[in-house]
């Protein structure tokens, strides 16, 4: 079983590792690109039925203004043993529920050839609002941006 949770600092080496992995050819974000700021929130996602190591991350930006609210999905990355168990989507719902409690579009980019992710996106209501050429750097990968309406708080 797996529990959604903050990411605690502690777990920022493990997420660095992660990226490694997940990410190779496109400048993976070292262990200090997990430390919460005042916009961002990152979580983690923890295997309970063994040691309650870190088995995914996730974080979101939460732009704009009260009045303009929006939000960025900035990553989401899942250890390859634990994909396709769920791991990811329930990474997303958390921070789509942290985005719809202050209302505002979600945005995100994602790999063009990425259709694993592209697919669990579409599934939750994101639709392809456009396309970034070389978005992803060393690669080269083109990235399509995604867009979700608001579904949350509006302000008054």
């Amino acid at each position: 079983m797996v529990e959604i949770g903050p990411l605690r600092a502690d777990e920022a080496e493990r997420c660095a590792e992660l990226e490694q992995v997940l990410f190779p050819g496109d400048s993976p974000w070292p262990a200090s690109s997990f430390t919460p700021e005042r916009h961002t929130r990152f979580f983690a996602a923890r295997d309970t039925a063994a040691d309650g190591g870190l088995v995914g991350y996730a974080g979101i930006g939460l732009l704009g203004n009260s009045f303009f609210p929006e939000a960025e999905v900035l990553t989401i990355g899942v250890d390859p043993e634990f994909q396709g168990r769920g791991v990811g989507y329930a990474l997303l719902r958390t921070l789509l529920e942290v985005a719809d409690a202050r209302g505002g579009p979600v945005f995100l980019e994602v790999r063009t050839d990425n259709d694993t992710a592209r697919t669990l996106y579409e599934r939750n209501g994101f639709a392809t609002v456009g396309l970034r050429r070389n978005y992803y750097r060393p690669s080269g990968a083109d990235a399509y941006t995604m867009k979700r309406e608001s579904r949350g708080s509006e302000p008054q």
